[in-house]
């Protein structure tokens, strides 16, 4: 059986996932709190902005972490097209739980829709990654372990949501991303934990990309993707702002026009 490194690079790649984690939850909490007070197409398109914000950072704290993880014995490549897929269905499945919190008029039957479809994909995502995984031997899992996963990311998604109908300031906001970073990590390393690998020695050439050609790179894209939409959600203006400065410009013209009024009637 193969020795399995989770931290190869030192605590680094932890604690950079986690904080992949902390600011993809930090985003799409905000956006779904926006929102919430919006409607109409602009209630749509911050649900779509908060779902590519948790799954994308949820797929990239996933495979940051994954960069620290060796298997002593053999080398590892993933499969391109499976590690795509992993991110679209992390996206949809997230998408569909925001979907039914944004739009449920039960509150409760949709947040436990909601967290359990948004749990299950953070799942899926994390075992369809895994399935990625090319090496010399075979995985084995923990079946129990593997049942406690998903768990936890059931727990993690419903407690997100949770925040999101009932967290309204960024403070409480900023302390409930922590806890749900802190969740999903804890979710894909009981998830790690579960792994076994059976190595095999062989002299073949391994199929697919090698974590450096194709999992850096497209984790520093999506990261650069979560830090320029968390600055652009932080410089827009919420629903009450946006009414504030309405009703001061409608104030600041109707003084304007009391004195051409007065003028005329003279």
């Amino acid at each position: 059986m193969g020795h399995l490194d989770h931290a190869a690079f030192g605590l680094l790649t932890p604690a950079l996932s986690y904080v992949m984690a902390v600011v993809g939850a930090a985003l799409g909490l905000r956006c779904t709190v926006r929102a919430l007070s919006a409607t109409g197409r602009s209630r749509r398109n911050w649900l779509i902005t908060a779902a590519s914000a948790i799954g994308t950072g949820i797929w990239t704290m996933h495979f940051v972490a994954m960069l620290g993880f060796a298997v002593r014995g053999t080398d590892i490549r993933y499969n391109v097209p499976l590690t795509i897929l992993s991110l679209v269905v992390a996206m949809l499945v997230v998408g569909a739980g925001v979907f039914c919190v944004g739009y449920g008029r039960d509150r409760v039957g949709a947040l436990l829709i909601g967290g359990l479809s948004t749990g299950l994909g953070v799942a899926s995502m994390h075992y369809l990654g895994m399935a990625a995984l090319r090496l010399h031997g075979t995985v084995h899992y923990d079946p129990l372990l593997v049942a406690l996963s998903v768990a936890i990311a059931v727990v993690a998604a419903t407690a997100a949501l949770w925040a999101a109908l009932n967290i309204k300031s960024p403070v409480a906001v900023a302390v409930a991303s922590l806890v749900m970073g802190a969740a999903v990590s804890s979710m894909h390393y009981t998830g790690m934990l579960a792994v076994a690998v059976d190595v095999t020695p062989a002299d073949g050439q391994l199929t697919g990309a090698t974590a450096m050609q194709f999992i850096f790179p497209l984790a520093v894209g999506l990261g650069s993707y979560l830090f320029v939409t968390s600055a652009f959600v932080a410089l827009s203006p919420t629903a009450g702002e946006r009414a504030a400065y309405t009703s001061a410009g409608q104030s600041e013209e109707g003084v304007a026009a009391r004195p051409a009024r007065n003028t005329a009637t003279a």
